[in-house]
């Protein structure tokens, strides 16, 4: 189906070549551009709807050009967020120091699970820190940022709880900069994605989030860190930009997902899971076998003005 909208010609500008040759012409079908419309789910022979059944214990998909969603499965049910709590941790991170700023290692930073290896004393630059957090998922690298925070640990928490609010994801609540499990520590499929979608408009996030792998040092040049990013979708499916992985044995598996394909921007996250990355390749390829896109075509009215 094509779709016609139109727009003001203030919302476009061409290149103007000449004052003669730009004319006011009538908005038509000849002069236009192809956008993504909204997503309308396709029907099988027997004009039902299939859809996949999949382990995890909350999931949604949705289209970020329309609003529409494609997708779910208990999107507002609270469970453990594990590393994806990280999306936080680093969106407070970069409100709070310049990349270029350097921390030094506190005590205290060495947790339970993923590790860079960090050691006491060690100086980093707070971009490294971020590849780590955002690339490794390491928690010593979330430990540090948070402990040298202006106000201390405590007040890093609280920021991110503020963080969290302001992005409306108002069924999350966050005790540690890490994902760890904790009776406080809860999201819902739903607030990742309003947090990823706005994390994901962040040049510098994005750059993190989507790097594969990176290869870093301490300060003094002495102490270096190779990192593979743990999100393989960034190999394995077209299109995809990132964002999170996150795990433990309580929370099970989750991921978020970013990606842009033929103009879509889609996210897609998936809490409990049995197998994150399985069933968010499914969940990916059912939904681009299962929708088609209206096509909008916005007719383009030159004037004089245009510059």
């Amino acid at each position: 189906m094509i779709v016609f909208v139109f727009i003001s010609s203030t919302a476009l500008s061409l290149n103007k070549t000449s004052e003669d040759n730009i004319k006011r012409v009538p908005a038509n079908p000849l002069f236009t551009k192809k956008f993504p419309g909204n997503p309308v789910l396709k029907k099988d022979l027997s004009g039902s709807q299939v859809f996949p059944i999949l382990s995890a214990q909350g999931a949604i998909a949705v289209d970020l050009n329309s609003g529409v969603s494609l997708y779910e499965k208990n999107p507002d049910a609270k469970l453990l967020p594990a590393s994806t709590t990280k999306i936080i941790t680093a969106l407070v991170a970069l409100d709070a120091y310049e990349l270029n700023q350097v921390l030094t290692v506190p005590r205290g930073v060495s947790v339970d699970g993923q590790k860079m290896g960090l050691y006491v004393g060690e100086q980093m630059k707070v971009e490294d820190l971020l590849y780590g957090l955002l690339v490794y998922s390491a928690n010593d690298a979330a430990m540090t940022l948070a402990m040298n925070y202006s106000g201390g640990y405590d007040a890093f928490i609280l920021a991110m709880n503020e963080k969290a609010k302001d992005l409306s994801m108002n069924n999350s609540h966050f005790e540690n900069p890490v994902g760890l499990d904790g009776v406080n520590q809860t999201t819902t499929a739903r607030d990742l994605l309003l947090g990823s979608e706005v994390a994901m408009r962040d040049p510098q996030f994005a750059k993190f989030v989507g790097t594969k792998s990176v290869s870093l040092s301490d300060v003094s040049g002495k102490t270096k860190y190779s990192l593979k990013n743990l999100n393989i979708l960034l190999d394995d499916v077209p299109g995809v930009l990132g964002v999170k992985t996150g795990w433990t044995e309580n929370a099970r598996e989750n991921l978020v997902t970013y990606l842009e394909r033929d103009g879509k921007k889609i996210v897609v996250v998936l809490l409990g899971s049995q197998d994150r990355f399985g069933e968010t390749k499914e969940l990916i390829n059912w939904i681009f076998a299962s929708y088609e896109w209206q096509e909008v075509l916005v007719p383009i009215a030159l004037d004089n003005n245009l510059q």
